[in-house]
């Protein structure tokens, strides 16, 4: 293995019932955990999304209503995926702009109070294509000579962009093979809330990244007009971003 673990990795992929971090919702996820010392766990869980999944949906990931009725909501598995994660760093592909908030959202919906900056976020595709511009089955055949099947399916995805990452490592002489160096490599921008809201300045201070404030620092703006807070609370933003900029509103009282 050319990667360099401290400790454990979990690889994870979600199907969904679409693309919209606030509002949809995961139907499959799984997780392959690697140890230090190369030994690998995995589990993977269909789960009842508690909607219509879309059709067009389903044309990606092949599941239905039908498949997943009688499957547990996400709310009876996220102590078992929050046990599985714990004390890990996470890794997907393109897990830093869709996956990672997913589930940040998942899981706050379902009473859990997950916090990102516990973890290292490190996102293969990013990585690939930053190196070589391509999707997951072409990151599969370009750094494993192998071809994906089952692309689409969430095992055989995280399965796949294991050993990308993996081979990535190895492939390229100065990327790091340790999960600090690649979480930090894994991100084009670096935001606070990971949907993109919330971004940092020269100084390291959180700053809205759209709207009427945007580029302005999230604190400043709420000392001189906390009805903007309020607005962005009722409003349908993901919950991951209202619950940073709670944290930061409550710091800018003192």
């Amino acid at each position: 293995m050319n990667l360099k673990l401290h400790k454990p990795l979990c690889i994870f992929d979600l199907e969904t019932t679409g693309v919209n971090v606030a509002k949809d919702r995961i139907v499959e996820i799984s997780i392959l955990k690697v140890y230090p010392d190369e030994s690998r766990e995995s589990r993977t869980w269909l789960v009842n999304p508690e909607m219509y999944i879309p059709k067009e949906s389903t044309a990606v990931h092949g599941i239905t209503d039908e498949k997943v009725k009688d499957s547990p909501k996400f709310k009876e598995i996220a102590p078992k995926i929050i046990d599985m994660i714990s004390g890990t760093d996470l890794g997907g592909f393109n897990s830093n702009r869709f996956d990672v908030p997913l589930l940040a959202e998942e899981l706050l919906r379902a009473g859990i109070d997950f916090d990102l900056s516990k973890f290292k976020l490190v996102d293969a595709q990013t990585i690939f294509h930053k190196m070589e511009p391509r999707n997951l089955t072409a990151a599969y055949q370009f750094y494993c000579r192998k071809t994906l099947e089952n692309a689409h399916s969430a095992e055989a995805d995280v399965l796949a962009t294991f050993e990308v990452l993996d081979a990535q490592v190895g492939h390229y002489p100065d990327l790091p093979n340790e999960i600090a160096g690649l979480s930090e490599f894994s991100f084009h921008n670096r935001f606070a809330d990971l949907a993109g809201f919330i971004a940092f300045d020269e100084d390291e201070k959180e700053i809205f990244s759209f709207g009427k404030y945007k580029g302005q620092r999230v604190k400043d703006v709420f000392q001189k007009d906390l009805g903007y807070y309020g607005w962005i609370q009722n409003a349908d933003f993901p919950l991951y971003t209202k619950k940073i900029l709670t944290g930061i509103q409550l710091r800018s009282k003192f």
